[in-house]
């Protein structure tokens, strides 16, 4: 009997709920059965998606085809009736075992997201071929930005109680996991529809007091506007917490921020990179931006080029903007696809040119690094890392001097096992 076969699209809280499905298709006997976790974040995730399950179909003709996740959620109709599916799950009812044992009897099983009020506690004991692990603390977002149709495929806000994610965390340490990863979809949002309303800064403390022995906690994407004190406090002085933050920036253009609805302005971004620096002077910054986004003139697009350098913002995802369906900013005067991508391009190019100059930076210096797989791993701030020495076992942390950079990583020799 082989054993479920996942394709994991998107986000890192996708990852973790796929172990959360591993577990549960294995429990319930399900042999030849591939699942698609889908992403609706693009278009572009939705082809690779739509692509990945006919795919699928032709590598494994006998094979039952699950399809789940964002787009799942959002499109159900639509994934259904695709030839190569036997069912479709909701990204609720993905997660909860019955759903894997009524497979035959109820293929199409997708429930109003709205409606959602809690976040499932699962405790998943490992990641298949990671060493690293992803835990959910947060799902859902009360923000409604006009290019994102992720709420419509996630539901409001609702966070996993502090207990819950010092178990998932105790867990995964038992396991022999060294770094822990706390995703969510709004994780800054953390804690306001749980009791005393905690942010997401006295969470991570409590977490840190009650797990003393976790080498590395790193955070998923945040928000600048929903920034705690106590968080910032923990950037200051707690060095188990990475120094690497990755912001849901989107633009550099007020204008533009205004248009998609986000509640941060240009000059709050690069005031709280400025913040984080001084506190933590080893601290570095990725980001998300849009590409293109509609009404975008070049004037405009120049302030969200030029902010890759006023932030400094070395790990660089670049969207070029697609109009998700019954988004405002799908209604709003579109740019040509031809701008769209040049735009795009011009934001990757200034992103290459930050990661080299960080990169070369780096050279000299001792960083931890966390291994991998032989050979390569990840420092603190997310670089990745050649090793000299093949012969460290993954998942082991160790002190490296690097000695350059290139292709866009760094070398290093080892110095000592840190853990």
């Amino acid at each position: 009997m082989s054993a479920p076969e996942i394709i994991t699209f998107g986000c890192r809280l996708n990852t973790y709920e796929s172990e959360v499905m591993r577990k549960h298709a294995t429990a319930a006997g399900l042999s030849d059965t591939v699942i698609i976790n889908t992403c609706a974040v693009t278009a572009e995730a939705e082809r690779q998606a739509r692509q990945a399950i006919r795919r699928a179909r032709r590598n494994k003709p006998d094979a039952r085809i699950i399809v789940t996740g964002c787009a799942a959620q959002i499109s159900p109709d639509s994934y259904a009736a695709m030839p190569e599916v036997n069912a479709v799950l909701g990204n609720q009812e993905k997660l909860e075992a019955t759903s894997f044992l009524a497979l035959d009897t109820e293929p199409v099983r997708v429930d109003d997201i709205m409606s959602a009020r809690e976040t499932a506690s699962h405790l998943v004991e490992g990641f298949d071929g990671r060493t690293r692990a992803f835990i959910q603390v947060q799902n859902g977002c009360d923000h409604r930005c006009t290019f994102c149709v992720i709420p419509f495929g996630r539901g409001n806000s609702r966070s996993v109680p502090i207990g819950a994610i010092v178990e998932q965390v105790e867990t995964l340490m038992t396991n022999g996991y060294r770094e822990i990863v706390l995703s969510g979809v709004d994780i800054t949002s953390y804690g306001a529809d749980l009791p005393g309303r905690p942010r997401l800064g006295q969470m991570i403390r409590r977490l840190l007091n009650s797990v003393p022995d976790l080498p590395r906690l790193r955070l998923s994407s945040i928000d600048v506007a929903e920034i705690d004190d106590d968080l910032l406090r923990l950037i200051a002085d707690e060095p188990r917490l990475m120094p690497h933050l990755h912001l849901s920036l989107q633009a550099g253009d007020n204008m533009i921020l205004k248009r998609m609805k986000r509640r941060h302005t240009r000059e709050q971004a690069i005031a709280f990179c400025k913040e984080v620096r001084s506190l933590r002077p080893d601290a570095v910054f990725g980001a998300d931006i849009i590409a293109g986004f509609p009404t975008e003139t070049e004037e405009m697009f120049a302030n969200s080029l030029v902010i890759v350098e006023e932030c400094d913002l070395p790990h660089l995802h670049v969207f070029p903007y697609s109009p998700r369906p019954e988004t405002p900013a799908a209604r709003m005067p579109q740019l040509p696809r031809d701008v769209i991508k040049e735009r795009a391009a011009r934001l990757r190019a200034a992103g290459s040119r930050a990661l080299d100059n960080f990169l070369n930076n780096e050279i000299g210096k001792t960083r931890a690094v966390l291994v991998e797989k032989p050979g390569l791993g990840r420092s603190e701030q997310f670089a990745l890392v050649d090793l000299a020495d093949t012969t460290v076992q993954p998942g082991t942390i160790i002190e490296t001097e690097i000695t350059h950079a290139a292709d866009g990583r760094l070398g290093g020799q080892p110095v000592r096992h840190a853990a």
